[in-house]
């Protein structure tokens, strides 16, 4: 699968560094062709006589040889690339890729790079997770970065936690993952909201429903296995998801879900697949203490919530699609279509709870899609990880006409 891809390889200053040996060799096992990338500090790691002879090419480390003035240009590497990943990713090469740095051959061929970039963070885990080095990592994401999220285990401190470069040959997997992709889906920024939210009423209680985020989920994993740059922005949800393609944002209340997903499509977005279950209500006030039991009957006011996919509808863009759900208890086709109509869909998944083996919670679903074309496509029942398929399917057909 990467016989013949142009792999760039960036290593930082990081006791992982002996791990680049494995993924050079793994990479070159595959077909690929690897030209590696060194900083100062990464030589102190691991020698650049072992990475020479693991990638078959010379190691390049300054933007010229001092000796006879041959020039290493960042801009030649960046057209030549068809990936290029930086592993290990310290803390320090990460922000500075954030902040637009450029004082040494690796990063000023991230800034030159045409192609798709991913990084393999590796770090101690107070650093990893430090505020600063979550923001940096999320600027990269936005910019269409793909992380290799760090493992988690025994770190080079003596501490065990999150921070450790991903196994190489997880890493090998994710890189096919990359070239095998749907040509419909292949660079398509998706944004994708996921599972309930929850709407305080005091310290201890909240509003939400049974949305487990099953769904979504699967909708986001089958549209980075195609290809697709994913930003998933969820509820709570149990749920954990792997993939250097998806951006995930952790919100709570259905607010925070309003900000952050207008807040994504503003920035651009090729797709919209809206399979949240947001609140539609949510309390007038919100109690600062816990709500004692009383002898009386308690009232509580609701409010209506933002609106998430009409805002979205009232700002589509000319070849945006947008995606909606809709699970119903009675007047199923009714409902659907004139939510589909009303918030501007060019489709709507429609999903009923009269169905057994549909709806919250469950590993399966049965669901109608309804194109604002008046077509009606009904599917049987499957794991939602098939029926996430279908919807990719039919959102590839979308997008080709």
């Amino acid at each position: 699968m990467l016989k013949g891809k142009h792999i760039l390889l960036g290593i930082t200053g990081s006791i992982a560094a002996y791990k680049a040996a494995f993924l050079i060799r793994s990479l070159v096992k595959e077909g690929a062709e690897v030209k590696v990338i060194m900083t100062d500090m990464a030589k102190r790691f691991i020698t650049p006589l072992t990475i020479a002879t693991l990638s078959k090419n010379p190691v390049l480390t300054e933007f010229y040889n001092p000796e006879n003035g041959d020039w290493n240009s960042h801009v030649s590497l960046g057209i030549w690339a068809d990936l290029y990943i930086i592993a290990p990713a310290s803390a320090n090469t990460i922000a500075k890729m954030a902040t637009g740095v450029a004082d040494n051959l690796l990063l000023t061929s991230y800034l030159s790079a045409r192609c798709p970039v991913m990084v393999a963070p590796a770090m101690d885990l107070d650093m990893y997770r430090h505020p600063s080095t979550t923001k940096n990592l999320e600027t990269l994401s936005t910019r269409g970065v793909m992380i290799a999220e760090p493992s988690s285990g025994e770190l080079a401190s003596g501490l065990d936690g999150k921070g450790r470069m991903e196994e190489p040959e997880i890493i090998v997997e994710h890189i096919k993952k990359i070239f095998n992709t749907s040509p419909a889906l292949s660079g398509k920024k998706i944004l994708i909201t996921a599972g309930p939210t929850r709407e305080e009423i005091d310290p201890v209680r909240y509003i939400t429903n049974h949305s487990s985020g099953k769904m979504g989920y699967a909708i986001a994993q089958e549209c980075a296995e195609r290809g697709a740059l994913v930003t998933l922005i969820s509820g709570p949800a149990n749920i954990e998801i792997s993939s250097p393609l998806i951006n995930k944002i952790e919100v709570v209340s259905a607010a925070e879900m309003y900000q952050n997903t207008v807040t994504a499509y503003e920035s651009g977005t090729d797709v919209v697949i809206l399979s949240a279950a947001v609140a539609d209500f949510t309390p007038v006030n919100t109690e600062a203490k816990k709500i004692k039991r009383g002898k009386e009957n308690y009232s509580l006011e609701l409010k209506p919530t933002k609106d998430i996919a009409a805002e979205l509808g009232n700002q589509k863009r000319e070849n945006t699609i947008h995606i909606g759900f809709a699970l119903e208890t009675d007047n199923e086709l009714a409902n659907a279509n004139d939510k589909l109509h009303r918030k501007n869909l060019d489709a709507i998944v429609l999903n009923s709870l009269k169905d057994e083996g549909a709806g919250f919670g469950t590993d399966t679903n049965k669901v109608c899609i309804i194109g604002r074309d008046g077509s009606k496509n009904d599917y049987n029942l499957k794991s939602k990880r098939q029926v996430a398929s279908d919807i990719v399917d039919y959102i590839e057909k979308l997008l080709s006409c």
